[in-house]
């Protein structure tokens, strides 16, 4: 049998939602690696004191053509969306908002959070029903599977006899892995799906690759069996994601996803005039948002640097591209 092929992205610091914004390490997406599966996006926080930080406080902001999900391992988010979904996140607890055509929410630390931790993801849809996916907030509380040498939590697919109801829009896999000291779990593959390792805590090895917190260990097509373990003396931590490679080429920008330039110019000149408050359009409206700037005397919540909505940032001076598709096979020495 051939040794898994183990390809590394690694993270950037990246600011997340204004000028105060607590800092992520976001792998996804990369020069090196746009997509794994459908999911396109992961953003890795924490352990974050928010008494010096001030944590998450992301006002009103938009979204397209994607699904988006926050796990935490401590810490409470409230989210807000215009869709009519609310929820207070917490760890183990996984809520899914489909943007579909078009979406605005808020993501605020509550007042009870003393560290935040944990990870964002987001899930590009297939183009057959990016337009068309109604908004919605899917909630889940994943059992704990018991496996040798750790545990899993199932949030999307199947793994290890473990499902999740929520519904994914093409085939794909998500979950969370512990893995006890000194030890090292074995999870059969769907060969059809490619797959990453985000590594939190512990020491994570996965086929021999060791991972650096943040990093994301890649395999490719093919693989029937993973093995991962934690050379540590403390619990290993990491997110496990993948799924059948999205063969579009799609274009991020910014909170949007679409296919072309021009698509990506309409979104942003449609909330941009909407100023947040788009009530019975393509963005809606996020109510009852309070962030950590309180409520001004108009009655619209703010965010800490007191903005009420998060208006777009400049678009580049030259066309943007889609980005150009990467072969579902693990490259071990590609690092960028």
């Amino acid at each position: 049998m051939n040794a898994t092929a183990v390809e590394i992205i690694s993270s950037r610091a990246v600011p997340l939602g204004g000028p105060r914004a607590m800092t992520v390490h976001r792998t996804l997406p990369h020069r090196q690696r746009s997509l794994i599966g459908a999911w396109c996006f992961v953003d890795h926080f924490g352990p974050d004191d928010v008494s010096k930080t001030g944590g998450m406080d992301v006002a009103p902001h938009p979204h397209t053509g994607l699904q988006t999900a926050t796990w935490l391992f401590t810490g409470e988010i409230s989210h807000i969306d215009a869709g009519g979904g609310r929820g207070f996140v917490h760890p183990g607890e996984f809520y899914l908002m489909t943007a579909g055509n078009g979406i605005s929410h808020t993501e605020t630390t509550t007042e009870k959070t003393t560290i935040l931790h944990g990870v964002q993801l987001w899930i590009a849809l297939p183009d057959a029903t990016r337009s068309t996916a109604e908004r919605d907030l899917a909630y889940f509380k994943p059992p704990v599977t018991e496996l040798d040498g750790g545990q899993l939590k199932v949030f999307m697919g199947e793994l290890m006899g473990a499902s999740s109801p929520v519904h994914s829009h093409t085939p794909m896999v998500g979950a969370e892995i512990t893995i006890d000291p000194r030890s090292e779990i074995v999870l059969d593959l769907n060969p059809e799906f490619e797959h990453g390792v985000i590594a939190d805590s512990g020491t994570i090895v996965v086929a021999d690759t060791e991972l650096e917190k943040t990093q994301i260990g890649y395999t490719g097509i093919g693989e029937m069996r993973l093995r991962i373990r934690n050379d540590s003396d403390d619990m290993g931590r990491a997110l496990f994601i993948g799924g059948e490679p999205l063969r579009e080429e799609i274009l991020m920008w910014w909170n949007f996803i679409g296919r072309d330039h021009d698509e990506i110019v309409r979104f942003r000149d449609t909330w941009q005039a909407s100023q947040g408050e788009d009530v019975d359009g393509q963005f809606g409206f996020v109510d009852g948002y309070i962030g950590h700037g309180g409520v001004g005397e108009d009655g619209l919540g703010r965010n800490a640097d007191g903005m009420t909505w998060l208006p777009a940032p400049n678009l580049p001076n030259a066309r943007m591209r889609p980005r150009t598709l990467t072969e579902p096979v693990a490259r071990p020495n590609t690092k960028i």
